[in-house]
Formats: C-alpha cells, sequence, structure tokens
C-alpha cells in the first residue's frame, strides 16, 4: 500500500530526508504569505509527517531565519501497542485506545500513543517480538503501523 505524498515547505535547517516532524498548524505571520497554501493546506494539525524527499531551492521565509525548502512528506509511523489476539502482521484494524490511567507504566505512551484518533484504520507493518509486562494484567503486543488515510 502506498502512502499518500503531500508537498509542503519547512525551515531550511529542518529539510533532511527522514526527519519527522509534528504540524502544530498556522501562525499569525503566515496569514499574508504567498506559500501559505503550500505550506499549510495539505497538512493535518496534530499529526506527526516524515521527509522523504528534500528539493534543493531555498525561498524566504519570515519565519524561518534561512528560508524554507519545498519537501514531500508522508504520514510517519507509529509503535503502539496492540491486544495479543490483534497483533497480527498485515491486518487492518480499528484503533481502539487501550484502557489504563498508570500514567507512571513504561508502556504508557504505546498503550495512549499520539497521532492516531480513536476508530481510524491502521495497519499493522511489524509486531515487535518483545515481552510486555503490563501492571494490569493485560496481553499486549507492541506493534509497527500506518495509518490509512480515509479519502473523503
Amino acid at each position: 500500500m502506498e502512502k499518500e505524498r503531500k508537498i509542503t515547505l519547512i525551515g531550511s535547517r529542518l529539510a533532511k530526508t527522514g526527519k519527522e516532524f509534528i504540524y502544530l498548524g498556522m501562525i499569525e505571520e503566515c496569514n499574508n504569505c504567498k506559500f501559505k497554501r503550500l505550506c499549510h493546506g495539505n497538512l493535518e494539525v496534530g499529526r506527526l509527517y516524515k521527509i522523504i524527499s528534500v528539493r534543493s531551492a531555498n525561498h524566504p521565509c519570515p519565519v524561518h531565519e534561512d528560508g524554507v525548502k519545498v519537501v514531500e512528506v508522508v504520514l510517519a509511523d507509529l509503535t503502539i501497542m496492540v491486544e495479543s489476539k490483534k497483533a497480527i502482521e498485515g491486518v487492518i484494524l480499528n484503533y481502539e485506545p487501550i484502557n489504563c490511567d498508570n500514567f507512571n507504566c513504561k508502556y504508557y505512551n504505546f498503550c495512549k500513543p499520539e497521532f492516531i484518533k480513536e476508530g481510524e484504520k491502521f495497519k499493522i507493518k511489524n509486531v515487535i517480538n518483545e515481552k510486555i509486562n503490563c501492571p494490569n494484567g493485560k496481553s499486549l503486543k507492541k506493534a509497527v503501523i500506518e495509518l490509512i488515510e480515509s479519502k473523503e
């Protein structure tokens, strides 16, 4: 399954193939910029993106001191916890957060990951072979997943 590629602009210092970033949205200085649509029109606030290519040309930007570069991005893969019985490579699931309020657990951020919303579809790319000792006794596995973007 080919990930949807998006074109955007990013600060030249940050524009490196393989680098990941969280899109936080537009700031006031961007309102009158001629590149506003290209820079902000393709990305969703709160998502983690991975840069897959960088173009060489540099463009001026009032926000980024060294200007911006055109980059091609995709949604980054995420590592989350999945119920063991559902942790099968290649399977497509709807995301359901693991019910847990143990903030001190070393697995908490995998059980309550950022960048994915309840009900979103994802594909398990890889199940990580790691023994998970859930303090709440849940049978869990860590998995690398790919979000499946809805075609609205």
